[in-house]
């Protein structure tokens, strides 16, 4: 097993896995998230994992099969309010349903932490849905700490 920078040949895998995401969200917030809503298409996961800014890790088996990856997106601040910063936002870890209970999620997250310290990054974020406990939990245990929370209220 490894992990490594996604590459056009996983679109396939990695197109599976957001489907995977997408069931997930539609279950916890089905106001919100469509049934089996495709993120993204083909020629826009090849802009993405092209681009320096918006890194995504896959985790491969020894065989070449992804079981699982980390998008994320480079951003850095600097204004008048608040302090220079650059951070590494992972906007999705998922690892395939078939995979889970093989720490193969943490692996990734330690991929990113090492990237980001490799970038010289000040913090690593993220959002959890309200609802999705597992996921706010595991991040919990990597030592991630609640930075803000969004409320909402419905009309």
């Amino acid at each position: 097993m490894g992990i490594r920078k996604a590459e056009k040949r996983d679109i396939p895998a990695v197109s599976n896995l957001l489907l995977q995401v997408a069931a997930v969200h539609h279950n916890i917030r089905p106001d919100i998230f469509k049934p089996a809503a495709v993120k993204y298409s083909e020629s826009e996961l090849e802009k993405i994992f092209a681009d320096e800014k918006t890194p995504v890790f896959v985790s491969v088996d020894s065989s070449g099969k992804v079981q699982g990856y980390a998008f994320c997106i480079i951003n850095e601040r600097e204004n008048a309010l608040l302090e220079k910063n650059k951070t590494v936002y992972i906007d999705d870890l998922c690892v395939d349903e078939a995979c889970r209970g093989k720490h193969i999620g943490t692996e990734l997250y330690e991929y990113v932490r090492k990237y980001a310290a490799s970038i010289n990054a000040d913090s690593i974020t993220l959002n959890v849905w309200e609802g999705n406990d597992s996921a706010r939990a595991f991040y919990e245990k990597l030592g991630m700490k609640v930075q803000r929370t969004t409320m909402e209220e419905c009309v």
